[in-house]
């Protein structure tokens, strides 16, 4: 289908169906053990990420979510992979950590708006190559 170039924020691939969410401060708003969405007042609330690409603009809320994105992964509770449109380091470092002490291999990458449009809108699986630091990262919409 479609490819979308992206900037690497975390190394690593990804393939899985998508979830497209508003700004998620996974501190206080996801329960690392259940793997669901817990802040009453998200859109996305009762919603797993367990194995899915999330996709939002950027991450909300506190420094702490990137022990809680950790933990996680950890448990097997958190996303394969993240899209975001802006830069977010606390995100990253939590994705980081997970991919080292717990040999995870979770993507987090960049894309422009209107890659972000029409992931976000997108029925499709969506696959995140940020494998190769030679090169941009890719981010594919494959058919169901």
């Amino acid at each position: 289908m479609k490819t979308f170039e992206a900037v690497t924020l975390v190394p690593g691939h990804a393939r899985a169906v998508g979830i497209a969410l508003l700004p998620l401060s996974f501190w206080g708003g996801y329960d690392a053990e259940r793997g669901v969405i817990v802040d009453a007042t998200h859109a996305g609330h009762g919603q797993s990420l367990a194995s899915r690409i999330l996709v939002m603009p950027r991450a909300r809320g506190s420094s702490s979510s990137s022990s809680v994105l950790a933990e996680a992964l950890r448990n097997g509770t958190g996303p394969a992979g993240i899209v975001l449109t802006e830069r977010d380091l606390i995100l990253s470092i939590g994705a980081i950590v997970a991919n080292e002490l717990y040999a995870s291999d979770v993507p987090v990458v960049m894309v422009d708006e209107a890659a972000f449009a029409q992931l976000a809108t997108a029925d499709a699986h969506i696959d995140i190559d940020a494998r190769n630091a030679a090169r941009p990262a890719s981010v594919r919409l494959i058919a169901p």
